[in-house]
Order: C-alpha cells, then structure tokens, then sequence
C-alpha cells in the first residue's frame, strides 16, 4: 500500500550494509492524505527518485521497497517511489 509523506531530511551512514551503498536514505514524515497533517514516527526511507526536503512523497513498505530500491535482497524497509504534484479527493 502506499502512503504519503513529507520529506523532512536526509540520513547518511558512512558504515553501513554493502547492500546500501548507492542508495540515497531521507527521513520521512507520514501525513495525512486528506488533511495534510502530520501524524506517526517519521521513517527511514531509501529514495530511488531523486526528492528533495520539503516534498510530499509517495512511499511503500516491506517487499515493495526492496523492489523499487533494487531488489529482494535490499536491507530496507520504506522507498521513495514517487513526487506527489497534487492531489483531489471528490466527496
């Protein structure tokens, strides 16, 4: 499933699994898709688009990270996959 967030920073860890090296890592900020507000732990999140802080963003768990971030052996858990431009909820 994916979900919306904010980019609030980015991460780096000079040390770290072989598996990682190439991988751009921010910290991600859930937010509510109808209100906008933030809610929950921000998140380490592998980023394979190439967002920047400050921009809402679409991001997956589990298997769709490792997916998106290169494959089912990737050590991570959230990716980046997308730049949210706008959004509209009919009601």
């Amino acid at each position: 499933r994916m979900k919306v967030g904010k980019v609030i920073g980015n991460i780096w860890a000079t040390r770290k699994e072989d598996k990682l090296a190439g991988l751009k890592l921010m910290i991600v900020q859930p937010v509510s898709l109808t209100t906008g507000e933030a809610y929950g732990t921000p998140l380490v999140a592998s980023d394979v688009i190439g967002a920047g802080v400050g921009e809402r963003v679409l991001y997956v768990h589990g298997s769709s990270a490792r997916t998106a971030s290169g494959g089912p052996d990737i050590p991570v858990d959230a990716a980046i996959v997308g730049i949210v431009d706008d959004h509209e909820i009919l009601e």
